[in-house]
């Protein structure tokens, strides 16, 4: 049976990059989005013409209604979850400095960037875990979910000018570990994938920034990461290469991780 994936933030970036390319692997994938539906049905055209289902849902993680409403349409629709891929996070309003940041774009990110995935990931895994108890006869053999956070550098990296995006991502790494060593007894493994500097309409407005920090060996990869980079990673995954990993973080960051003398 093909696997059933949901890519939350899959109209765009690295959503769209890891959508496609589950898609290749003839996936079925529900490509949530929050507000721009022509570039999710985009993705689910080009899922169906590589061979796989699409599915674009409307919905908005931070909120309890919507995050049922997407496991429940996804259900529905194909009657299982294989995988769940948290990728939808917003960056800051405004880059402010954490002396002088205000509390509503804090709540505003920490809700759509860390609450969303911990209650999303709560609500995906009861049904991964139903379904290896007594359905599991239904699915096969080759039933294998799997959890997925995309995180970012920013888990470990400090950036004074956007604080709340650097705790968000931090408290991720945190609840991939939770949700590892609460669901390994089901066979669940779960992992994050901690991208680094990747090219995305988010990272366009610091181009430039980046551009000469990268030429200058910022990374010892001296190039941009793209979408598909990541993507590669969460084929790996789906594909079930990686049976005795959890807990695990993948760096997709072109070597920025290590430190160098």
């Amino acid at each position: 049976m093909q696997q059933v994936a949901i890519v939350t933030g899959g109209s765009r970036g690295i959503g769209r990059g890891i959508a496609l390319a589950l898609g290749e692997l003839r996936c079925n994938v529900v490509v949530n989005y929050a507000s721009n539906a022509a570039a999710a049905h985009e993705v689910v055209a080009a899922i169906e013409k590589a061979g796989g289902k699409g599915l674009a849902i409307k919905a908005d993680i931070s909120t309890t209604e919507d995050r049922k409403r997407l496991v429940d349409e996804t259900l529905a629709n194909f009657g299982r979850i294989d995988l769940l891929v948290n990728n939808a996070g917003v960056a800051p309003n405004v880059r402010a400095d954490i002396l002088d940041a205000g509390e509503e774009s804090f709540d505003r990110l920490i809700n759509i960037n860390l609450k969303g995935p911990y209650f999303l990931t709560q609500r995906v895994a009861k049904e991964m875990v139903k379904a290896k108890g007594s359905g599991a006869k239904n699915l096969g053999p080759d039933y294998r979910p799997a959890i997925i956070t995309i995180s970012s550098i920013s888990a470990y990296t400090a950036s004074v000018n956007r604080g709340d995006y650097c705790i968000a991502k931090s408290g991720l790494g945190m609840m991939t570990q939770l949700y590892a060593a609460r669901l390994a007894e089901y066979g669940i493994n779960v992992y994050e994938i901690r991208p680094g500097i990747i090219e995305t309409d988010m990272t366009g407005p610091v181009k430039a920034k980046y551009d000469k920090l990268i030429a200058e060996g910022l990374t010892p990869i001296q190039r941009w990461g793209q979408p598909e980079d990541i993507a590669k990673a969460v084929v790996a995954i789906a594909r079930g290469l990686l049976p005795f990993s959890t807990g695990e973080v993948l760096n997709v960051d072109g070597g920025f991780h290590m430190r160098r003398l």
